[in-house]
């Protein structure tokens, strides 16, 4: 994809899953990717699989004081992000009236405010520098819902609404801001939760690849490649915008 190589990328969530994926996909096209994740252990497992262009950083994105801390280490090894990619977030399945509000905070935290803590700290750099593209990884359960969860979805629903507002906010600052809503991806993440729903977990995941029309689930290079694309300047004409990838689970 063209205008990749040679920027500096963000990547939260990149110790496993989508977030790894993405950080690869990233390496792969000819950026300098900096890992934030809270998990050490993963993020350096993703460095040591992307090479030299890639560095992690631990970081929990609900700290607004840790994620100003990584920001500025980042840009001291590698120079101020070009691109962000708001991957990072979390879920326990539970129906809602089985939830507390101990749950939602922990669910609000990762998943609304860790997003926000991002662009606050990142985006202002880009506005200020005239250049930057930012990808959220939403969810199609922010579109149309999921069954068990409810706090969740309410968060990613909130991160689509946010991101239209802000790519308006800063379309004349040369930044673009887009939404990618994974459907079923096959993570470690999504194996957890069908683990945890009650039933037989292969079962579950066998009846979400039914239901989509591909007949398989994503793989977190698909989301990946969707993030890339966003990220790249073939898209530099295209913001406030909220693309699935659901192998045409979702069409609405």
């Amino acid at each position: 994809m063209r205008g990749l190589t040679g920027k500096r990328a963000i990547v939260t969530g990149g110790g496993s899953g989508i977030g790894r994926a993405t950080v690869l996909r990233l390496v792969e096209e000819g950026c300098e990717v900096g890992i934030f994740d809270i998990d050490e252990e993963g993020a350096a497992a993703t460095a040591a699989l992307a090479g030299s262009h890639a560095r992690a950083y631990r970081t929990d994105i609900s700290d607004r004081n840790a994620v100003e801390q990584s920001v500025v280490a980042f840009a001291r090894d590698a120079g101020p992000a070009d691109l962000l990619a708001n991957v990072a977030g979390w879920e326990r399945p539970m129906n809602f009236l089985d939830t507390d509000i101990a749950l939602w905070d922990k669910i609000i935290a990762i998943n609304l405010y860790g997003p926000l803590h991002m662009h606050h700290v990142v985006v202002r750099g880009m506005a200020e520098r005239g250049f930057g593209r930012v990808v959220n990884v939403a969810s199609d359960a922010g579109r149309v819902g999921s069954s068990g969860e409810a706090v969740y979805s309410a968060c990613k629903g909130g991160i689509i609404a946010f991101t239209k507002t802000l790519a308006r906010e800063v379309a004349t600052k040369g930044v673009t801001v887009n939404t990618v809503c994974p459907g079923p991806t096959d993570t470690p993440s999504l194996r957890k939760f069908a683990g945890n729903s009650g039933q037989d977990g292969e079962k579950v995941i066998a009846g979400l690849t039914r239901a989509v029309p591909m007949r398989r689930l994503a793989s977190p290079a698909d989301v990946a490649a969707a993030v890339a694309f966003f990220a790249s300047d073939d898209t530099s004409y295209i913001t406030g915008q909220t693309l699935s990838v659901s192998g045409g689970l979702t069409m609405a």
